[in-house]
């Protein structure tokens, strides 16, 4: 019977390494990660995935669990993989949310805020808002789709145990900020350039006529000037954000190498 319990060892040891690659990107990916999804349905599904995934490697002999520090080894990698491509991903939000973050303290509205679970803390309204709006955006062009094919497809080429991370790993990651902030400040520049105008003339008002309380009526036309300016760009912030989805991808499946273990 000693062969049965090799035999269901080595299964379970690509098990574990197919779902440290999948369960990692359910952790981090938008969408996937949304903390009012249950901890339990995240993981069931990471684990349904995986177990798809399953019969097209179950035939993998290199995969041995019985060196601990090897096998730990594949492990972590299989997990980077995941990580890069779902961290990646939220990378790209993240430059629209520090837009909304601006765009509320530039109109004075900053006060109003509410709870954010996916940062563990509060937010700005506006901040909230444009993150619902680019994942609405994301969800409608498929990007929860997109996304899973992308890792999916690195298994074609970096199979269970064969996979690693490229040395330009970070070089991608700083690109992709780069573009995430070139992103955010793309979707706030109407309402900035609104605000600066209105703070231009609210300094020229306060010249001619100082007897005005600037203060008072400055905070009422911002609030007005941005939520006009916001009601006319919400469509252009979206037409920005899903333009670059597949180019992201696609730099970071680059990433991904296969690992030769013969080397």
């Amino acid at each position: 019977m000693e062969w049965l319990e090799s035999m269901l060892l080595t299964k379970a040891a690509i098990f574990t390494l197919i779902l440290g690659r999948i369960g990692a990107l359910f952790a981090t990916a938008p969408i996937f990660r949304l903390q009012t999804v249950p901890t339990q349905v995240r993981a069931l599904l990471a684990i349904a995935v995986s177990m798809l995934v399953m019969p097209l490697y179950a035939d993998l002999s290199y995969v041995s669990p019985w060196n601990l520090f090897a096998f730990g080894g594949l492990l972590v990698n299989e997990i980077l993989v995941g990580l890069l491509l779902g961290l990646g991903m939220q990378i790209l939000f993240s430059g629209i949310q520090v837009a909304g973050q601006v765009v509320s303290q530039l109109s004075g509205m900053s006060l109003a805020e509410v709870s954010n679970p996916t940062f563990e803390g509060g937010s700005s309204v506006f901040a909230e808002l444009f993150n619902f709006v680019t994942l609405a955006v994301f969800v409608a062009l498929g990007g929860h789709r997109m996304v899973m094919g992308a890792l999916l497809d690195t298994f074609q080429w970096a199979p269970p145990g064969r996979c690693l991370l490229g040395e330009s790993y970070a070089e991608v990651l700083v690109g992709i900020l780069q573009q995430s902030f070139h992103l955010g400040l793309r979707a706030s520049a109407p309402i900035m350039i609104a605000l600066l105008l209105s703070t231009l003339v609210l300094g020229l008002v306060s010249r001619t006529l100082p007897q005005i309380n600037v203060i008072a009526v400055g905070f009422g036309l911002n609030s007005l000037l941005t939520l006009g300016a916001l009601f006319i760009s919400i469509g252009a912030v979206a037409w920005t954000f899903q333009e670059p989805i597949a180019d992201t991808l696609e730099q970071l499946q680059e990433v991904v190498l296969p690992l030769d273990l013969e080397r």
